[in-house]
């Protein structure tokens, strides 16, 4: 004799996006250079069809099955970046992996860092939380290919044995000239300078962005940061003259010495119009 009465629909302010304890948070320490995590996408409590070979919950013992469950976790927040990712991918088919991370991280909405859950800022969330439909029209985006990756691993140590694992190819290291500044170096969509406790910062990020957005526009740069963070970008200008036309720019951040375990959240963000696009810089002192 089970009732149920749906109610009419109410708007409520809630603090979200928070994220959740479980999830695994930044910094990188194989390469320090490159923050993770990149964005956040939900994965608590999220509901959805459900195998019919498979209990709802997993267990041997559990004869029930379902065609909808609710699970949380990262195996929900996955699914959410990779079908954004081909929902980007199928306005943009001759976009690379990277172009396409890039116009994700970019367009994410902006996290608050004083919630509760939020305390790691882009250590937990990265650039934001993903918003598919604007993705699919980032602007700029931050571009990059196997060269750039293999230059990255060969800079790390790799050698023609190690490197070949990765690429599955007969890429070597012999002919490459490793950056002088490591993974900063990669035309990453976010910044991060990881520092020892007692040192100044100091750090400069090469940078390119590819317009496909107006084949006329021109991008000037607004910067974000906190007073122990000083930011500066050369040229803050950017004037395109048509698609796919691709305009470099340095990064430099600068600063005093910060304490041990300390976290400094900043961004820069090119806008011209109704575009805004957005990359996280982020200072961290290590804890030793």
């Amino acid at each position: 004799s089970a009732v149920a009465r749906i109610e009419k629909t109410e708007t409520v302010n809630g603090l979200a996006p928070i994220v959740a304890t479980f999830s695994s948070r930044g910094y990188n320490p194989i390469t320090m250079d490159i923050l993770k995590p990149d964005i956040t996408a939900p994965g608590v409590d999220i509901l959805a069809s459900w195998v019919k070979n498979s209990s709802v919950t997993g267990y041997l013992e559990d004869t029930r099955n379902s065609d909808f469950n609710i699970i949380s976790g990262t195996s929900m927040s996955c699914p959410h970046a990779a079908g954004a990712a081909a929902f980007v991918k199928s306005y943009h088919q001759d976009w690379s992996p990277a172009a396409i991370r890039s116009s994700l991280m970019t367009t994410a909405f902006t996290m608050d860092a004083t919630l509760a859950g939020n305390e790691d800022a882009e250590f937990g969330y990265g650039a934001g939380q993903i918003n598919p439909t604007k993705a699919v029209d980032p602007g700029l985006v931050y571009d990059a290919g196997l060269d750039d990756y293999i230059k990255l691993l060969c800079t790390q140590g790799y050698n023609d044995t190690t490197l070949r694992f990765i690429t599955g190819d007969i890429s070597s290291c012999d002919s490459i000239e490793p950056s002088k500044i490591g993974a900063r170096e990669l035309n990453y969509p976010s910044i991060i300078v990881v520092t020892i406790p007692g040192q100044p910062i100091q750090a400069k990020f090469p940078r390119t962005v590819t317009n496909v957005g107006e084949a006329v526009s021109t991008y000037n740069v607004i910067i974000n940061a906190p007073s122990k963070m000083n930011v500066t970008v050369e040229p803050d200008t950017l004037s395109f003259s048509s698609l796919n036309q691709k305009l470099s720019y340095n990064v430099t951040v600068e600063g005093e010495p910060i304490l041990r375990d300390m976290l400094l959240s900043g961004a820069l963000t090119w806008n011209y119009g109704n575009y805004s696009v957005r990359s996280p810089i982020t200072v961290y002192a290590l804890r030793f």
